[in-house]
């Protein structure tokens, strides 16, 4: 395990621990330090509900940087999305304001024969670096593991295909999850009827990404329910019409053309061509404030100092 890492910090680690007796034997609790709200309710107080750009780019830079972390201590998240990303409390004041008002105004509850159980009480708006959370789906060691894992839109093609995954799955929702924090709304909708629907979730990755390459669909024999030996789709929902060009709405000029770069870089069907977190990090969109940065303090100083 890595002792100085920059992303070490941005990991949600446990403090302590203790157990508490129960009705079905010892139940125990992990102590954390308090956070903030989650990116998804972050998103919801925002105009358009998205991240402005820069705070987009630094977003996603360090929580890739807490991704390296991770693969670095051979974990791989496994559930990567907005509701697991919160928002570090730099000035503990606002939690003696939480307390205080609980003490004037005590949130609801209800109490039953055997427990009282509370309402939540709103976390106030901070300013904080954002921090990795939830390792309850986290999965150990280097090699390739099975099984159904991440949230519903977030799912990467080799998950709903039933194949061998490893940790280029984080990449793969590291990218929905920038989509959805600049774009204001889901790169993928996934349902029919509301309901999540993998042949919809596949056809919608087709229009986006192409037909996925013979490599890829000899891997699960689930795949011919939906290609062909060549990749031509041959499932029951049609294929949209849509590109990432015309669902990118926000952005003008290079800014488009380095974020769809981006997106494109990290939405490839085949894992292996997924670039790394520690790659990502440093992707020309991201870098982009700091460059100008460099550039206007370059152009400040002049070329006699």
């Amino acid at each position: 395990m890595p002792i100085e890492h920059p992303g070490k910090d941005l990991v949600r680690t446990v403090v302590d621990s203790f157990e508490v007796p129960g009705p079905h034997g010892s139940h125990k609790c992990l102590l954390y330090e308090p956070l903030g709200m989650t990116f998804t309710e972050l998103l919801n107080l925002l105009p358009e509900n998205r991240f402005p750009k820069e705070m987009a780019q630094s977003s996603i830079q360090l929580i890739l940087l807490a991704l390296d972390y991770l693969y670095r201590c051979d974990v791989t998240h496994t559930d990567i999305s907005p509701n697991n990303i919160l928002q570090n409390i730099e000035d503990v004041s606002v939690l003696s304001q939480v307390e205080q008002g609980e003490i004037e105004q005590p949130i609801a509850r209800k109490t039953l024969k055997d427990r009282t159980i509370y309402n939540s009480r709103p976390m106030p708006l901070v300013r904080g670096l954002p921090i990795l959370c939830d390792l309850g789906e986290a999965r150990i060691g280097k090699q390739k593991h099975k099984g159904d894992i991440m949230p519903g839109i977030y799912r990467a093609p080799e998950v709903i295909l039933g194949m061998d995954w490893d940790s280029k799955v984080d990449i793969w929702a590291i990218g929905i999850m920038a989509w959805d924090l600049l774009q204001g709304s889901h790169l993928f909708f996934a349902r029919t009827n509301r309901v999540l629907d993998d042949e919809q979730h596949l056809a919608e990755m087709v229009s986006l990404l192409g037909p996925p390459p013979p490599s890829f669909i000899s891997r699960s024999e689930k795949c011919r329910l939906y290609w062909d030996d060549q990749g031509n789709w041959k499932g029951s929902i049609p294929i949209p019409e849509q590109s990432f060009e015309i669902r990118e709405r926000w952005l003008n000029d290079e800014d488009h053309d380095l974020f769809l770069r981006f997106i494109r870089s990290i939405l490839r069907w085949d894992p292996e061509e997924r670039p790394t977190a520690e790659e990502l990090a440093y992707d020309d969109f991201l870098m982009q404030p700091q460059l100008a940065k460099l550039a206007s303090e370059a152009a400040t100083e002049g070329p006699g100092t």
